[in-house]
């Protein structure tokens, strides 16, 4: 089936291409030099080049006996040496066999290695070889990870503990990194108060400010509370312009056209708007402009709508300003526990979760209600003019794939 065209949105594939051009004309660019263990969710800053070959020497995979094919005619052999890891073998003496143990140095004029689950210790302390050997086996050639010159992570490697093992392996103690991005938070309306202060007539609790400061300190940013903006055009002029050393503006509401919503105004009067109103669901009001030259998103007010356009488009936005390339989250096909007849307009995301291999939607996918996010563990997104029925296969995306 086509996709509808809706005249005045953007579909999610376009604003993501724009958003994506966007921060590539805006990289951060400065860099620091951080401790190895210092860098977990630090971004490469140059690619990381082996200054070693790994393993260093030929070693031996397996707890067991290193020998010379050659001087294998059946017959047990006498032990000439143990060699633990962390030792510097001798040269193998013709006619013997070495015990060896997994990680050892396999011994200059050795060629396998049989594992001692193969073999018989006699009474003499020969030992028996009870299989057939090949040459090589269980011997890890020199090099087998790394050879010296190798690029062994590209710059703009978001570092994991995996990718801070390899680093160590290689020797590094140091790693040059992208500075952390500043980003200030803030929210718009009066009906917004904080959490801890009693509600007045028409107000609710700030949820969305806290949502974004912890999901971009996770993502390694350096986070500025700009706290609520209230509803009036001259102090939202004057916050913004106070955040002038940050590298992004992000803002929850106020992004639409209605009569209150003063930042799409003061970005229209000092700045300019990029895009907004996107063909997806939640989150159609999202903004993406400039005031005074820093770059500012808009995310709609709604919770999900926060959420959903945060995950899907400003976190990816942001990764790829610091120069990520894989900015995309993983997703997979997962069959519908559940049956979705209503074919919409936009592109919808709906907050559900894998149950006994299905996928099932939370009860109210209301954009106003963040307890169907807590509920779930993903998001399944619904094509735009398709209906769903129990077996359809669906692109399910893990919240653990855009929290970090």
């Amino acid at each position: 089936m086509s996709k509808p065209e809706v005249r005045g949105l953007m579909p999610v594939e376009e604003a993501m291409e724009r958003l994506m051009s966007l921060a590539e004309s805006a990289p951060i660019r400065e860099r620091e030099s951080v401790a190895l263990a210092d860098a977990q969710g630090r971004v490469l800053a140059e690619d990381l080049i082996s200054t070693l070959d790994l393993p260093p020497w030929p070693n031996s995979a397996m707890d067991g006996y290193a020998l010379r094919i050659a001087d294998w005619t059946g017959e047990p052999l006498p032990v000439s040496q143990r060699i633990f890891a962390g030792q510097a073998p001798e040269p193998l003496q013709p006619g013997t066999c070495a015990r060896i143990f997994t990680g050892a140095p396999v011994p200059e004029g050795a060629d396998c290695v049989e594992m001692q689950e193969n073999t018989d210790v006699l009474a003499d302390a020969r030992v028996r070889f009870l299989e057939p050997l090949s040459a090589l086996q269980n011997i890890r050639p020199k090099g087998q990870e790394t050879t010296v010159g190798d690029k062994v992570l590209d710059a703009g490697t978001v570092m994991t503990p995996i990718e801070m093992g390899l680093a160590a392996t290689m020797g590094m103690a140091r790693l040059a990194v992208v500075r952390r991005p500043r980003v200030a938070v803030l929210s718009t309306g009066d009906e917004l108060i904080e959490p801890g202060l009693p509600l007045g007539p028409g107000q609710i609790y700030n949820s969305n400010r806290v949502l974004l400061c912890a999901w971009l300190a996770r993502l390694g940013c350096d986070v500025v509370d700009a706290g609520i903006l209230p509803d009036n055009l001259e102090k939202t002029r004057t916050a913004l312009g106070a955040l002038g050393d940050v590298d992004l503006i992000l803002s929850t509401g106020g992004v639409s056209v209605g009569e209150a919503d003063f930042l799409g105004h003061a970005l229209r009067e000092e700045g300019e708007i990029a895009l907004w109103k996107l063909a997806i669901k939640p989150g159609k009001p999202l903004t993406f402009g400039h005031f005074r030259g820093v770059p500012v998103i808009g995310l709609p007010g709604n919770p999900a709508s926060t959420l959903v356009t945060f995950a899907l488009l400003a976190r990816p936005y942001l990764l790829r300003r610091l120069g990520v390339q894989q900015v995309k989250p993983l997703q997979f096909k997962v069959p519908a526990g559940f049956v979705w007849d209503k074919p919409g307009n936009r592109r919808e995301y709906l907050r559900g979760r894998l149950e006994q291999g299905r996928l099932v939607a939370y009860r109210n996918q209301s954009s106003g209600v963040l307890r169907s996010a807590a509920w779930a563990d993903g998001l399944i997104e619904v094509i735009e003019g398709t209906t769903v029925a129990e077996g359809d296969l669906l692109n399910f995306i893990p919240l653990s794939e855009v929290m970090g």
